[in-house]
């Protein structure tokens, strides 16, 4: 590899690929050792293009999931199925993979940062701010950085924009899918919020069965289909559409309830 050579965001590709290394052989444990993690799909990753593949998660912590999906994702193209067994295959990582973030969560302190260079496309939320409800207009800069991405790579999006199940979809990420018009693929997680802390760094709990299900791309008319219809689709396909609460318990819809109250972000 040229020593030299940058990604269209100018960070370092040697500099990134040493961070995944390290960050990886540092987290693997959190997820093969401590807890253990059940993976569904990966043949759907070996499927793949190498660009313009959007990944639509729901979301429980800020990072734990991230890191999750990069083993997965790198296990996965490294012939291995469903198991992140052996982290060798973290030695050559791909390393066109990006993920949205607040620029705000993305600055806070030094592990954000290393972070944020290791793939975030840090954008600004458009509402919430500091804790604070706010409503400002979308950045196009913001949307054009997430094209960046998405021509040279992967990326992996929560669309819900927060921590809290059954949030609604937000509309910006429909308006991107039909813009960009990526292959978009559902992933559906669980355990890791009774695993770690809200962060994604702290152990809250060992021995808790996580899962990821990597699920087939959404079928898409990314010209006719409305936005409505797009976002009611992803819903579904990462299980945060209503519907999915008629299943639960009252125990668990009340569990729900509680954290709802505490984990916006």
């Amino acid at each position: 590899m040229n020593i030299f050579k940058r990604n269209p965001f100018g960070h370092n590709l040697l500099i990134k690929k040493w961070l995944i290394r390290i960050l990886g052989f540092l987290s693997h444990q959190r997820f093969n050792r401590f807890n253990k993690l059940k993976i569904e799909g990966s043949e759907v990753i070996k499927s793949l293009p190498d660009n313009n593949v959007l990944f639509v998660s729901n979301h429980q912590t800020y990072f734990a999931d991230v890191f999750a999906m990069f083993h997965v994702f790198n296990a996965s193209l490294s012939g291995r199925d469903d198991s992140i067994k052996n982290v060798m295959y973290l030695w050559q990582p791909k390393l066109n993979i990006y993920f949205i973030a607040a620029k705000e969560t993305m600055k806070d302190g030094i592990f954000p940062r290393i972070l944020a260079y290791v793939g975030s496309v840090s954008i600004d939320r458009t509402w919430r701010s500091k804790g604070e409800e706010i409503n400002r207009q979308v950045k196009m800069s913001d949307i054009s950085k997430i094209g960046t991405a998405l021509n040279d790579g992967w990326v992996i999006t929560f669309p819900q924009g927060t921590t809290t199940p059954f949030k609604p979809i937000r509309k910006g990420t429909a308006h991107i899918i039909k813009k960009y018009k990526p292959v978009v693929v559902p992933v559906v997680i669980d355990g890791f919020r009774r695993s770690f802390d809200k962060k994604g760094i702290r152990i809250k709990k060992r021995n808790i069965l996580q899962s990821m299900e990597i699920k087939n791309p959404l079928d898409i008319d990314y010209d006719n289909e409305s936005v409505e219809s797009i976002v009611e689709k992803i819903e579904i396909a990462i299980e945060q559409h209503p519907s999915f609460l008629k299943v639960l318990s009252q125990k668990e819809i009340s569990e729900i309830e509680k954290n709802n109250k505490k984990r916006e972000w």
